[in-house]
């Protein structure tokens, strides 16, 4: 038995990590565009997206970049996904040539949405969980679904007691 809380089975990604991750990622996508192997947009779903978008539009030369901005995590705790922000509709059309990127799919229900609105479009993300991977096309990194990803943006350096204590 353990008295630990299930996000304490964490996995902790520094900075480093998401951009190395992230760059490993663009060279995954680079040349699957459909247009001579180049995307015509990319789209972050904010907040965890933004970063690795940032990142595999400066690796694959992409200079347009929107956000579509999803609420479906209150802290740590999941609830029905919804659009807060769409991204340009001229741009999106039905996704064609659109690369939509996150940091994550952990139980799909954020792609899902997504996918709805854009069936056409192709969605990345760094890491991935058992449940949402069949809503993400391409990803870098699996986990289990009950490890809870710290992501760099979300921690803060402070000291923390040994193990063992004192």
């Amino acid at each position: 038995m353990t008295d630990r809380l299930p996000h304490e089975k964490g996995f902790h990604i520094s900075w480093d990590q998401i951009h190395r991750d992230s760059r490993a990622l663009a060279w995954r996508l680079d040349g699957k565009g459909p247009d001579n192997g180049a995307w015509k947009a990319i789209v972050a779903i904010t907040r965890g997206g933004m970063a690795p978008a940032m990142i595999v539009a400066r690796e694959l030369d992409v200079r347009t970049v929107d956000t579509i901005s999803v609420k479906s995590y209150d802290n740590q705790s999941q609830s029905a996904a919804s659009v807060l922000k769409s991204p340009d509709a001229q741009l999106m059309g039905d996704g064609t040539g659109v690369l939509i990127l996150d940091d994550l799919v952990d139980s799909g229900k954020t792609l899902e949405l997504v996918r709805q609105m854009y069936p056409n479009a192709h969605y990345a993300t760094v890491y991935a969980k058992p449940k949402g991977e069949p809503m993400v096309d391409t990803f870098i990194t699996g986990v289990s679904q009950d490890t809870w990803i710290f992501f760099p943006w979300d921690m803060a350096l402070q000291y923390v007691e040994p193990y063992r204590g004192t």
